[in-house]
């Protein structure tokens, strides 16, 4: 039986703007003191979607580092921090014009000792690498996943419609929203993987896993993810966020960053 001891973990996260559009609206975020990450996907146009993931990951960031002392379920704190992401982008979008029916997708994931929750709006995903194995942990909220979840749509009709780019929940463009939220165990040498549907509309689970297990480190892994996407033409921003979780002496992939360090980037 593994210790129960918490895992110690190291992260690398690149965003990239594609290779069609010319500014970026991808955000990514995480407090390593705190154990939060997020990665959010703005829409709205221009400076709208740039405003709104960089809004989203900010208030979500800084509102589960706030809470970090409070005992209420790590669940509960993600909901609500993303819960007040949602708040904050609303508002300002509300309050000014240029901005109005701005949104973001958002995907966070949180660590308390060796478990793990982690809640999306929208259409950026979760996804799990163990054993060689890298599975889907979220659900779409989009047009095309939910057809596919009900059965009208099979996964290849999915890839091929015209609307598969339609996000049927987002953070910021009601009053409230509603994530959908997961938890599980960790265990030493588990990847997670955080990213916008840049990536995925170019590679399923299995290419992310050959890539993220061929790669020498997890920046190299980080960058050759982004790399499937721009080969294919890149019609979307991609931003990818890898966090793997060791054992003290673990040897292992390694980029590791200080503890305590927060970082934000678009």
């Amino acid at each position: 039986m593994e210790s129960e001891t918490a895992l110690k973990f190291d992260i690398v996260a690149e965003s990239d703007v594609g290779c069609v559009r010319t500014n970026n609206e991808d955000s990514f975020g995480y407090d390593l003191a705190a154990r939060i990450f997020v990665v959010c996907d703005g829409m709205g146009g221009l400076a709208a979607g740039e405003t709104a993931s960089a809004t989203a990951v900010k208030e979500l960031v800084e509102h589960f580092a706030q809470e970090t002392a409070a005992e209420a379920p790590l669940e509960k704190r993600l909901q609500q921090s993303i819960l007040r992401a949602n708040q904050q982008v609303y508002r300002m979008a509300q309050a000014n014009e240029e901005l109005r029916g701005m949104g973001t997708t958002l995907v966070s994931a949180c660590v308390e000792g060796r478990r793990i929750v982690i809640g999306n709006v929208g259409d950026s995903r979760a996804y799990f690498l163990r054993n060689g194995v890298c599975a889907q942990i979220t659900n779409d909220h989009s047009f095309v996943g939910e057809q596919v979840r009900s059965g009208s749509m099979n996964e290849e009709e999915a890839e091929a419609s015209p609307y598969r780019s339609i996000i049927t929940r987002a953070v910021g463009t009601s009053e409230t929203v509603e994530p959908d939220i997961f938890e599980g165990a960790i265990e030493n040498g588990d990847i997670l993987l955080l990213t916008t549907d840049g990536l995925t509309r170019y590679a399923d689970g299995k290419s992310i896993a050959a890539v993220i297990l061929g790669s020498a480190n997890l920046h190299e892994a980080c960058l050759s993810l982004i790399g499937i996407a721009k080969r294919q033409g890149a019609v979307d921003n991609v931003t990818c966020l890898l966090v793997q979780f060791l054992e003290e002496d673990a040897a292992q992939m390694t980029t590791e960053p200080a503890e305590g360090e927060v970082a934000a980037s678009q």
